[in-house]
């Protein structure tokens, strides 16, 4: 019996019309959502339930793949939603996830939903951004720590704030800590993106930021990397939690990250309310 992938080819695998890898969009992009993930085809026919020949005449673009192998494929890679559109596209299929605007009349429940938790979380800091880590919205007391960042900058990406103003090197206490902690989670996201551009300058910014601001030799690394801020009357420390949204099937929705800062300390605590009120 063949493999269950084999059925999936549109076109003979013997047509000499058929386009190289170099000229087949949907060829090169899984071959590079592949290599992102580090996995080899074998690993990815295994994964997928599909013959290893038909994974390689897919990459090399002798075989078509229909819409169904596109997301086993996809499924496989573990890829996020706005690559698996991707995806699609190189392929000749419409995208199946939505990508609605934030600002739209469909996501207007969600952004409720969204407010709420940002006015409940005051007064410390809520920040919402997208997955390339720029700012969608904050709450009052998160806007008053940005401001000075972006107006240095000019700028909306958290991660170009920390990296490119000479204001984070003054404002953060802690900035080493901070840059090491953020290039091990935007790694990660990449690795998980399978193929961002976007994800991988920024990637990059990190590391030359790292360069300049190295760890201090012998420093211990601390089970929670706290967020330590200097203010004109002292410091303020915070501890960071990320929440995801995993129930939508909307693009905009699932690369959402809402950053929640929590006091680290009382005093942190209480200059914050006393800051409120």
């Amino acid at each position: 019996m063949l493999p269950r992938a084999c059925n999936h080819a549109h076109m003979s695998l013997r047509d000499p019309a058929l386009p190289g890898a170099d000229s087949d969009p949907f060829a090169a992009l899984l071959r590079r959502f592949r290599t992102a993930r580090r996995m080899s085809q074998l690993d990815l026919a295994l994964d997928c339930d599909v013959s290893a020949r038909h994974l390689s005449f897919l990459e090399t673009g002798r075989a078509r793949p229909s819409r169904e192998m596109v997301l086993q494929l996809a499924d496989g890679l573990v890829l996020p939603l706005s690559s698996q559109n991707a995806l699609l596209q190189a392929a000749g299929f419409a995208p199946v996830f939505p990508a609605s605007p934030l600002d739209s009349e469909a996501l207007g429940p969600f952004r409720a939903v969204l407010q709420d938790m940002m006015d409940r979380h005051a007064p410390y800091p809520a920040i919402l951004c997208d997955r390339h880590w720029v700012l969608r919205a904050a709450n009052s007391t998160a806007t008053s720590l940005l401001t000075p960042l972006q107006a240095e900058a000019g700028e909306t990406n958290l991660v170009r704030m920390l990296t490119e103003t000479r204001t984070a090197q003054a404002m953060i206490a802690n900035l080493a800590e901070v840059i090491h902690e953020m290039r091990g989670r935007i790694a990660l996201e990449a690795l998980e993106a399978g193929n961002d551009p976007v994800l991988r300058t920024l990637l990059d910014a990190l590391d030359a930021a790292s360069r300049r601001h190295p760890l201090p030799g012998g420093l211990q690394r601390r089970p929670l990397v706290p967020l330590i801020v200097n203010l004109p009357d002292g410091q303020l420390s915070f501890l960071s939690t990320i929440v995801h949204f995993g129930t939508s099937e909307d693009v905009t929705v699932r690369d959402l990250r809402l950053e929640l800062l929590f006091p680290a300390d009382d005093a942190t605590r209480t200059a914050l309310h006393a800051m409120a009120s």
